[in-house]
């Protein structure tokens, strides 16, 4: 196992904290110890473009709509070290490196499905890690291609705004030329779409995997595709299981070595899902991914953790989540998607899920959503998934009015109340603060605390009095348990956290969208 923190090294944080007026100022509290999975371009998964400048190498990495993120990453061509990461919501086209300054220039863009060709032009500084989102706000442009006349002239290929009426729009484009005095000063939505207008030409879409894959290979023969890790457990001799897109279950000694892999071949983007280790850690329940259309067919899986052998298998034939209760017994919760949200809280005494009557549309009436619960049906001897009993409503799912609310990963803690992440909904996307951290009371529904922020949470655990949250981008928060209070806040840089499992009071284990999980201590 590597030890990588410096690849890792956050920016000191200064927080406000929720309850009385008092500054938190914790200065880099997690150490990584080692990452599993580790290998050379991780960052970008898998390459779609790359193009290289004198001591420097661009590669952009495959749109993920798991994450609704594409990748790039600048290097160093000679060490292959990485200097800098963007993630683009949008898929990435075109990469160009200024002819002097620290800087890139990215091409993004993808039809809207109705009408338009939206996207951006990223510029990324190396150096000073800032990237810049150019032109003014609103559905942007689909950027093409792109090229650098000079030190202050930038060539762009752009789609055509829409193809209302005009089907030639998918191949064909408009040539702008852009000029600034100095690129590195230009500031967001700065580039006014007037700028764009430019001459119409033939611009059939051109696809630079093959090269990419191929310049990749060249200088590194060692690469290993992985993406986006979805659940973490350790086992008590210090083995570690993971999930991941593509791979049902990994398993990892305590040495950094891996000592079985079982991928998921599942054409479509597979992997497992949500795992659960029996009491005796002696097998492995995993959840496999599947696409929308099969979520009523998607298998649950048993594996032996000695090697990794098949033991069982089946498809419950309805949608569900794989969690683990108390007792540490894998169980079933149901996700009926006309009535029932997918909703895995750990450790549950009850099976847990959000609930929508059936009478209602769920988003034109809110009021009709509940955090509904029923107790585990009793394990058969063949050791499968206990199934959910009869559910009954405890509260309504929102504790503010009129408000709806997505549903996250949350944890029960010891005296049985719930801590769980969640988005509000807004007809326009997730607003500022629209994201939560909750810890309710289970009986009457009350909050205990909130604790607000503007990007969801991926994952959540908690220990005896900590919530750990990694978020979308990059923060990983410590929360104090009994009042939502901020302990210390740290930042990975150029990735962001998918899965998060606290192992012991002092160590987390941090999933990444890149395929690696952080081994870390807390100081």
């Amino acid at each position: 196992m590597r030890n990588l923190a410096r690849a890792y090294t956050p920016c000191c944080v200064v927080e406000v904290d929720l309850g009385p007026a008092m500054i938190l100022n914790v200065i880099n509290p997690l150490r990584v110890d080692g990452v599993l999975g580790d290998r050379p371009f991780a960052e970008i998964g898998e390459p779609v473009l790359a193009v290289m400048a004198e001591g420097s190498l661009a590669v952009a990495g495959e749109y993920v709509h798991e994450s609704g993120q594409a990748p790039v990453a600048v290097y160093d061509s000679h060490d292959l070290s990485c200097r800098a990461v963007l993630r683009s919501r949008f898929p990435v086209h075109a990469l160009a490196f200024h002819p002097t300054l620290p800087l890139l220039a990215v091409g993004t863009g993808k039809y809207d499905g109705g009408y338009f060709f939206e996207g951006a032009l990223l510029l990324l500084n190396w150096e000073t890690h800032l990237t810049v989102s150019s032109f003014e706000d609103g559905i942007g442009r689909e950027v093409l291609g792109l090229e650098w006349l000079d030190d202050h002239a930038l060539r762009l290929l752009l789609a055509p705004p829409d193809d209302w009426q005009d089907k030639a729009a998918w191949v064909e484009g408009h040539v702008a030329v852009v000029r600034r005095a100095d690129w590195d000063a230009v500031g967001p939505g700065t580039i006014d779409l007037t700028e764009l207008a430019g001459p119409r030409f033939s611009a059939p879409r051109s696809d630079g995997r093959a090269e990419a894959e191929a310049a990749l290979s060249r200088l590194s023969g060692n690469r290993e595709p992985r993406r986006s890790v979805r659940a973490i457990e350790e086992l008590s001799d210090g083995r570690i299981l993971a999930a991941l897109a593509g791979i049902a279950v990994e398993c990892w000694l305590p040495s950094g070595e891996v000592s079985w892999r079982i991928p998921d071949d599942d054409d479509s983007d597979g992997g497992g899902q949500e795992l659960a280790v029996a009491p005796d850690e002696r097998s492995v329940w995993a959840g496999l991914m599947r696409p929308y259309a099969q979520q009523s067919a998607r298998p649950l899986v048993r594996y032996s953790v000695a090697d990794g052998a098949r033991i069982d298998g089946f498809s419950p034939q309805h949608p569900y989540t794989l969690v683990q209760c108390h007792d540490g017994l894998p169980a079933i919760a149901p996700a009926d998607m006309d009535r029932m949200t997918r909703l895995r809280v750990r450790r549950g005494r009850r099976i847990y899920f959000q609930e929508v009557e059936r009478t209602a549309t769920r988003w034109l009436d809110p009021t009709v959503e509940w955090l509904s619960a029923a107790d585990p049906m009793a394990a058969g001897p063949d050791g499968r998934p206990c199934p959910a009993g009869d559910p009954r409503r405890l509260f309504r799912y929102s504790w503010v009015p009129d408000e709806s609310h997505f549903a996250g990963p949350g944890v029960e803690i010891a005296d049985g109340s719930l801590v769980y992440a969640g988005t509000v909904y807004h007809g326009h996307g997730l607003q500022p603060g629209g994201a939560f951290v909750v810890r309710r009371d289970v009986t009457t529904g009350d909050p205990h605390w909130v604790f607000r922020a503007d990007c969801a949470a991926t994952d959540l655990d908690a220990d005896t009095d900590t919530v750990y949250v990694g978020y979308q981008d990059g923060d990983i928060i410590a929360l104090d348990l009994q009042d939502g209070s901020v302990r210390w806040r740290q930042r990975l840089q150029g990735v962001f956290p998918t899965a998060l499992t606290a192992v012991a009071a002092d160590r987390l284990l941090i999933g990444t969208s890149d395929g690696r999980v952080l081994t870390c201590r807390i100081r």
